[in-house]
């Protein structure tokens, strides 16, 4: 069966765009369900993932660099972020790609915060400027940490865990924080009109999991530029850059198009091909599943069901 999935952004992402009109007429005859919000239920409804959660600095590590799978090894996200104080609290204003580090970023924070860090047994390394690791001991004890796109803009205070566990992370995350708020690197930022690089944010804690305890997901093929589903998916499936338009259609596709914010882009180089080949027989099924939770199904005959009344997404512009 030939079938292509495409993960779209929440319909507010496209601002006063406008849909077009034989776009939303196909929508309306599609089989619609309604799912949970969010980017990572979304992603969690088409990519098999490992028992127990979500070990992302283990699946991104091993991406990155490969040698996620180190005997007796645990790996938790440590990414460079910027805290901003208010009336109200401390804010997460940005993290990891979202502050345009480079390597000279790197080499020039890097380097004072690895003894903190080497003082607790820890390994601190970035063989990507905007993902940073901690190697840990596989024993170590992780409290629940927040996803930092879950936390974007929300006031630290609202993810704070008074357990032990999280309490000796509060303090490594402290004296971080002092280094790097005093750091000079940080004061050129700011004269560059750069935000600082001021915190380390802790996620995705958890060794690497066995490759032959992870179901393949249902799809043969990821396309996405996104780095956390290509750590995600690269367990247990094929994953690819994603394409400027639609490619050949094969087997069954899973696309990434959750970072498109112009919606003529999305109409013309996706949906449209993609509705052609529906119609002409070279596609069996296509779904689109955004992250308001609105799932969308179409299949060939569906053309039939002329009585629908086009569908638009709710918070966008109507053709």
């Amino acid at each position: 069966m030939t079938s292509a999935t495409f993960l779209l952004p929440a319909a507010a992402r496209f601002g006063a765009q406008r849909w077009q009109l034989d776009i939303v007429r196909a929508l309306g005859r599609a089989d619609r369900t309604t799912a949970a919000p969010g980017r990572r239920p979304q992603l969690a409804r088409h990519v098999a993932l490992p028992e127990g959660g979500w070990p992302l600095a283990a699946l991104s590590r091993q991406v990155d660099v490969g040698d996620a799978d180190a005997p007796g090894s645990a790996w938790l996200r440590a990414d460079p972020a910027w805290l901003r104080p208010d009336i109200n609290g401390v804010r997460l204003m940005g993290h990891g790609d979202t502050l345009g580090l480079v390597q000279a970023d790197v080499d020039a924070l890097l380097p004072v915060l690895q003894p903190v860090f080497a003082e607790a047994g820890f390994v601190l390394d970035a063989p990507a400027p905007s993902r940073w690791y901690l190697r840990l001991p596989r024993e170590t004890a992780l409290p629940a940490f927040v996803d930092p796109a879950d936390a974007l803009g929300t006031d630290l205070a609202e993810h704070d865990d008074g357990g032990a566990q999280a309490r000796r992370w509060r303090v490594l995350a402290n004296e971080a924080q002092i280094l790097l708020h005093t750091h000079p690197w940080n004061a050129a930022r700011n004269a560059a009109g750069r935000p600082p690089v001021n915190a380390l944010w802790f996620w995705g804690g958890g060794p690497l999991p066995d490759a032959s305890t992870v179901p393949r997901g249902a799809q043969a093929r990821v396309l996405t530029d996104d780095a956390t589903l290509r750590a995600l998916a690269a367990i247990a499936t094929e994953v690819e850059p994603l394409p400027s338009a639609l490619p050949a259609l094969r087997d069954a596709l899973l696309i990434d198009l959750g970072g498109l914010r112009d919606l003529r882009q999305l109409q013309a180089d996706w949906l449209r091909p993609a509705l052609a080949a529906l119609a002409g027989g070279r596609l069996d099924a296509l779904v689109l599943d955004d992250e308001d939770g609105q799932v969308l199904t179409l299949r060939r005959w569906h053309r039939l069901r002329v009585w629908r009344r086009p569908y638009v997404p709710a918070t966008a512009a109507r053709p």
